[in-house]
């Protein structure tokens, strides 16, 4: 049984591919290196923290 001639899609040129990559190229590149780049803001007021980072650093109680 084949589809109704309403059910099949025309073939595509590739327009929605062709849009995506445009704004991943020119707006998404940047992105990841700023998130990667600004500082990490640590707060001193968590105990919990204090003790695990002391722990990664290798620091003996």
């Amino acid at each position: 049984m084949t589809k109704h001639l309403a059910d099949h899609r025309p073939t595509s040129d590739g327009g929605r591919l062709q849009h995506f990559l445009r704004v991943e190229r020119s707006l998404s590149s940047t992105a990841p290196r700023t998130l990667h780049q600004r500082p990490q803001s640590r707060s001193d007021d968590n105990p919990r923290l204090q003790h695990y980072l002391r722990i990664e650093r290798g620091e003996q109680a």
